[in-house]
This record gives structure tokens, sequence and C-alpha cells, in this order.
């Protein structure tokens, strides 16, 4: 790699430190995934922000840390602080199936191949910086360090464990998406503020001892949770803390969060404002190689081949649903990127030598969001509702996908670009509501029907979850009755084209207020459908969801009711072989399975 090449990145080595001509670096980053400058990358955005403050960055992909350690070495001391994050996905989801077996790849790995990183590395890494140099700040972020911010449920170790400040001993967790509050610290540090005195930045978490003197915002709030200790030894207090959690992290003006663990306290800041277009467009304008180091020639990264085609155009989702961890970290207000910002991303991916003409997507977390919002912002100053679209979409919502349809057009038109797919899920929920406007709703359907026409790549994916009605209102997620409309439409649509594209639904199994019973009646409904499921998994419990909290204590934490949830290995087997009534391996068990919870009437409808 020459020197020119070096340039374009930021330094991962000594050597290329050295070529920048730099002495010490102001911060230096640890990930857990290999460097991917791309804006799809958390760490490469908070490095590329950082630069973009003035800074000196650097960051150590995959450091080493069973060997002599020298990889947390090899940079030196930072002149502001260590940042931690274990990655662009939390480490445990990443290592582990829902059964809880090794997975035996690794998509933000080279070549795929695990092992690259510890179970836990926010954990790991920060332990081994501050054995090297106890007297230097370590920052804690992404999305491993944002989930567990508080007293938080371990599926893997089934247990409560305390917040990760506690475990990992870092100084300071920035929670969400960092931009906003890494500058402020950067800011406040530059002016001489000692680091323990950052005490009252917006979006961080610190841990103070009780009754220590700290300086705080006058106007915040403050919401006393329980300790961690009476969590422990009552698990519905722990299903209390949840909504109390929930609602202020979905609230533009929210309040302060204290929990106490043994003489310490946990201390949650209230999130920053959403990010402005503008703001959006400013960090997706930073200099991008949107490429792998170079570090990497000749290795593939399968998480870089799913996006380095892609567009992302929003953040945020305001959906809600009890299993996604979507909104814990991004947030549920919707922040888009202008049509300006877009346009200039998709020409150069146009440019880009291994480009052929397949943009794979152009969406978000969830695709039709784009530039949805309320219509009235002072009514969502005052909402703590955790879903704009359950239990029915939000009257003050607007729903227009007109942008969307103005945005698919031009990328259509674009004279490099052959397809431009829709690779992210939709909300069909969104397309088919009722407005009480006939003009919103026409365009709303116009935009089904334009995906379905343009942009989809042979397989239209979309995820009801279930087919149950009280398994939907558990997981906020509408009635199968729309997905039932949303099947007729597609059909419709692919007879007056002459498509030979298929409906592909997402299920989930085993999720908390699930019975045999349920799976029974989806294996019913999705058999009268003419499906024969693929796209399948069993739920797993992942921090600060609504569902892993009735999991983990056994209570919804908003009505405080009792919910069975299937645990037990078996239990989750009985349930996820009703996905596959179409195998005759299963058929004799199906069967046992219906005749000892008597539904005899549903044998005759899936072995007529």
């Amino acid at each position: 790699m020459n020197t020119e090449q070096q340039l374009q990145w930021l330094p991962t080595s000594a050597k290329e430190v050295k070529a920048r001509g730099w002495s010490q670096l102001d911060v230096i980053l640890f990930s857990g995934d290999a460097y991917i400058d791309h804006p799809s990358f958390g760490p490469a955005v908070i490095g590329r922000l950082l630069e973009s403050l003035g800074l000196k960055v650097a960051i150590v992909p995959q450091p080493n840390w069973q060997d002599d350690l020298r990889d947390f070495k090899k940079l030196g001391i930072p002149r502001l602080f260590f940042g931690v994050t274990a990655g662009s996905m939390d480490s445990m989801v990443n290592h582990y199936t829902a059964s809880k077996r090794k997975r035996s790849d690794d998509a933000y790995t080279p070549e795929g191949r695990s092992g690259a990183r510890p179970d836990m590395p926010t954990i790991v890494y920060t332990h081994i910086l501050k054995q090297l140099y106890p007297n230097i700040p370590v920052v804690i972020g992404g999305i491993e360090a944002s989930l567990r911010r508080l007293s938080h449920y371990d599926y893997w170790e089934n247990r409560l464990r305390p917040s990760i400040l506690v475990d990992s001993k870092a100084d300071l967790l920035v929670y969400g998406m960092g931009e906003k509050p890494l500058t402020e610290i950067c800011k406040m540090l530059n002016k001489g503020i000692p680091f323990h005195k950052l005490t009252n930045i917006p979006q961080t978490v610190i841990i103070r001892k009780q009754g220590e003197k700290i300086a705080a915002n006058k106007k915040w709030q403050t919401i006393q949770l329980h300790s961690h200790e009476s969590c422990l030894s009552d698990k519905k207090k722990h299903a209390q803390n949840f909504r109390h959690i929930e609602e202020e992290s979905n609230t533009i003006e929210a309040a302060r969060l204290i929990q106490q663990i043994h003489n310490n306290q946990i201390i949650v800041n209230p999130p920053y404002p959403p990010l402005t277009t503008a703001e959006l467009d400013d960090i997706y304008a930073l200099p991008f190689t949107r490429l792998p180091h170079p570090r990497y020639k000749g290795k593939d990264i399968p998480a870089y081949n799913m996006i380095r085609h892609s567009v992302t155009l929003h953040r945020g989702c305001f959906g809600g649903c009890a299993f996604c961890t979507i909104s814990a970290h991004q947030g549920k207000f919707i922040i888009s990127r202008s049509e300006a910002s877009v346009l200039k991303e998709l020409d150069s991916i146009a440019a880009m030598p291994d480009f052929r003409g397949t943009v794979t997507d152009l969406g978000g977390p969830s695709a039709n969001m784009y530039r949805m919002g309320g219509k009235d912002e002072k009514i969502c100053y005052q909402c703590k509702r955790a879903s704009c679209a359950y239990p029915s979409i939000c009257k003050n919502l607007n729903t227009d996908h007109s942008p969307l349809l103005r945005l698919y057009e031009t990328a259509r038109k674009h004279p490099d670009i052959k397809h431009c797919y829709i690779g992210s899920g939709i909300r069909y929920d969104l397309c088919l509501n009722d407005t009480h406007d006939p003009h919103i709703n026409q365009i709303n359907k116009q935009y089904l029907e334009t995906v379905i026409r343009y942009h989809v790549s042979g397989r239209f994916k979309v995820a009801p979850e279930h087919a149950s009605p009280q398994v939907l209102q558990i997981m906020r997620k509408p009635s199968f009755v729309l997905f039932k409309q949303l099947k007729k439409f597609f059909d419709d649509i692919n007879q007056k084209y002459k498509l030979k594209e298929q409906i592909i639904p997402y299920f989930i199994s085993s999720h908390p207020g699930c019975s045999l019973e349920n799976m029974a009646q989806l294996a019913v409904d999705t058999k009268e459908l003419d499906f024969r499921l693929e796209q399948v998994q069993d739920f797993t419990p992942t921090p600060m969801t609504v569902a892993t909290t009735i999991y983990y204590t056994g209570y919804h934490p908003y009505s405080l009711k009792k919910i069975k949830t299937a645990k037990s290995e078996e239990e989750k087997k009985q349930q996820n072989i009703f996905f596959f009534w179409y195998k005759k391996e299963f058929k004799a068990r199906i069967i046992s399975i219906l005749k000892k919870i008597q539904r005899q009437d549903l044998i005759r409808k899936l072995y007529n």
C-alpha cells in the first residue's frame, strides 16, 4: 500500500499514522468489525465525524485480545480518549443462534471467518485498555453498549446483568446515534474541561457514587428507577422499569433516568433532539472511500458485499415492534436525507468500477418511512407512544409516499442504473391504511404498485410475523387481515403486468404469548394462502425490547399482566415445526400435538 492510498482511509497502524506526520492521536477507536470506510458502518461514521472536527483519529479494527496485546499498544496513548464499540451488530446476536449454538461465520470479518472478536468485545476491549492505561478515559458506544445502558436480561447467560458501565469499567457511555454527544464531548475536552466533569451531556450515561454532587441540566426532570438489586429480587420491578426506559427513549423532551446499584448510581441523560435533514446530509457528505481498508486486499467481507451498492434514505423507525431493537438504538423519529444527498450517493455508486447497473437497496430500517413524521409537531412533543403504527396508524402521522415515488422515478431514469431494488422491509400497513384522504390513499396504493412493478428482484419480502390476533397484539404488529389484502393486491399486480414475482413473508415462532394453538392456526392460515414458508425464525431475546422483558419477567411492562413464553428447547421445537407442516417428517408429530391440545379440527384443515 503506497502513501497516497494510506491517506485515503483513517489510519489503522503506526506506519499509517507516521505517514500523516502525526506524533500523537487525539482519539483511538477500537472496533469489533473489520474497518469498512462506508456510511453504513458506525465506526467509520464516527471516525470520519471526529476527523471533520479537526481531530487526529485512528481505528484499530478487530484487535487481537489473546496475545501480548500489541494491537492495544501500537498507537500509543490518545490525547482525549479511547473509543470502544463491538461494531455494527450486537456481538452475542452475531455469535449465537436463537438456540444458543455458536455460529460458524461472522459477516463483518474478512472471508466471513469466526473468532476474530470475543463475546462482548465492549467489555473485553475496555478491560484491556483500563489495565494498560488506567488514567486514560474510555468511551463506549454502538448498539451493544446502547442496549445495555441499564439493567438488562442476558439471554445467553440467562441472568439479569447491570449496566454495561459496571461490567466494563468504562468512563462514559454514548447511546443511540453518537454524532451529537461525541461532538459535544470533544468540544468540552478541547476547552480544557476535565473528563470526570462531563456529567450533563445529553445522550450519555455515567456512573457515580450515590450522593455525589454533579452538574446537571436544571430543565431535566428525573425519574428514579427501581434499583438493580430490587429488580434481581422482584422481576415485576424490572418490567416496571422498562416502561419508563422505552417511553423516555422515544420522547422529544425526555426525563433523566437514575438507577441505583450497590453504592453507585447509573445516570442516563435524555437524548438529543433528532438530527435535522441538513445535519444528516453532512454526515453522508463526509469523505468516505466506500471501500474496505486496503489491508483486506483480495478478501471478501460479506457484510460489505451486501451493502456496497445500496443507499440508506433515513434513520429511525416508528413501528415500535415488541421484538425489535431499532427504535431503542436509532429512535422512533424519522430523520431523512434530502433528495439531493441521495442522488449524489447514487452517482457515487454508479461511478464505482465494480458497479454493473444494479442498486441493491434504496431503503432504511423500514423502506417506506422516508420523510414521514407528525403533521403537528406540538402533538409529537407531548407523545410517549412507542409506536406510531400500533394499535393503529396515528392520525397525526403523515404517511404520504409521494417523496418516495419521486425518488424512485429519478433513480429509474439514471443513465447508469438498470435496476434499483428495495431490499429493506416495507411496512405495508402504511400503504393500505385509510388516511381519509382519497388522494393520499391513491398515492400510497400507487407506491405499492410501483415497488412491485419496478423495484422487486423477484422476491417481495414483507414481515407479517404472525397470524394470531393475540400474538400480533403483543408484537405490536397489524392484523393478518392486512397481509391477506396485500397478498391479493400483489397477485393482481403480478397478473396485470404479467410478472413472475413471489411474495415472501417472514414469521416468528416462540414469541412471548405464542402458544402451540397459535402456531397451528398460523400453519392453517398460511396454507390457505398457498404458502410453504421459508423465511422463519425462533424468537431471540435481545436487550431493551418489550418482548425480552416479557420473556424474562413473565409480565407485560405496560399492563403488568402475566404472559407465558415457550422457553425450553422442546417447547421451541414444537412451535417451530408448524412452519413446516408440509414436510412428511413432521406430519405424525404435528398430528400428535394437535390431538394433545384437542384441536383435531385443525388436523383436517392441514391434512384433508
